[in-house]
């Protein structure tokens, strides 16, 4: 199966109500807080789910049980009134839940753009291939970088409200592991939640015709060797038009990680940009999951065939 354009939720207006879901670990209420009140400058109603302060009562890495985590992500995306949902954070996990969502009536109610990254690629991959919605792998607003960098936060603020205006993200750290271009629809997102994703019944069968998005975070580099490992043993590859690596953020020093993706990559003979600016660094691009783009690994740009919202 070769990858093909996703439906694309529409953009948002100035006082759209948006809701904010905890899907995977607990947060820093100050950070929350932090983040609404940046949603509310950017002339937003941000509502937070009932869970989204709260914790499990045993499991501490998780913000609430998986059965209230899925009932407030459902809520949200089914409420007519709700414009977009945003991934208060990533963590842990949202494995645990997706299989909880009612997925006919989660494909029954209108399109919107779901905004996360990190463990939201599980929620990335099932709204993909369960639902046939087109999201953005982008900041998690009580994260770092939505709440320190303005770039970070301005490149999301464009993308949600004028698409037309990031037909081309130019990013000014990419250079090429293998240059050329390559046109295909982009997926991807966290590498360690992609390679946990196999096997699960509804898991992608392959990015054939795909422009691969890959990330991480605290893993060293034999860990990267034997996620990327999993991905070509289990044929997820084949196929892949291009691939768009992000940041390794405390995977060790870059020099060794860029020798096991070259390693593990290097030779599939496709198009490899690395260092694009998206994921788990201090700044981070916003880049839609499931659009047509082309990729030109040389000059580090990924340009849309149309806008990611309409």
């Amino acid at each position: 199966m070769t990858a093909a354009p996703l439906i694309r939720p529409p953009r948002l207006r100035p006082g759209d109500r948006v809701a904010v879901v905890a899907p995977s670990g607990p947060l820093v209420p100050e950070r929350l807080d932090g983040g609404l009140d940046l949603l509310r400058g950017w002339d937003l109603d941000p509502v937070a789910a009932p869970h989204v302060r709260g914790s499990h009562d045993t499991l501490r890495y998780l913000a609430a049980p998986d059965e209230d985590r899925a009932r407030d992500l459902q809520e949200a995306w089914c409420d007519p009134s709700v414009k977009a949902v945003f991934a208060a954070r990533g963590g842990y996990d949202a494995q645990r839940m997706v299989d909880l969502l009612d997925w006919s009536a989660l494909r029954a109610a209108a399109p919107k753009p779901l905004i996360g990254f990190s463990d939201v690629t599980v929620l990335h991959e099932a709204f993909a291939v369960r639902a046939g919605v087109a999201t953005l792998h982008g900041p998690a607003i009580a994260g770092e970088a939505f709440l320190k960098d303005d770039a970070t936060r301005e490149g999301l603020r464009r993308m949600l409200f004028a698409p037309e205006s990031v037909r081309t993200v130019v990013s000014s750290s990419a250079r090429p592991l293998v240059p050329g271009r390559a046109r295909g629809v982009t997926l991807g997102g966290c590498l360690t939640m992609l390679a946990t994703e196999l096997g699960t019944p509804h898991a992608r069968p392959g990015a054939a015709g795909g422009l691969l998005l890959l990330e991480d975070v605290g893993e060293p580099p034999y860990r990267i060797d034997r996620a990327l490992t999993q991905l070509l043993r289990a044929g997820l590859l084949e196929g892949v038009a291009g691939i768009v690596l992000g940041s390794w953020a405390r995977c060790g020093p870059y020099e060794r990680v860029r020798e096991v993706l070259r390693d593990r990559l290097g030779g599939l003979g496709v198009p490899v940009a690395e260092e694009f600016g998206f994921g788990h660094g201090d700044s981070a691009l916003t880049l839609p999951l499931g659009v047509r783009a082309e990729l030109d690994a040389t000059a580090g740009t990924l340009t849309f065939d149309a806008p990611p919202l309409t």
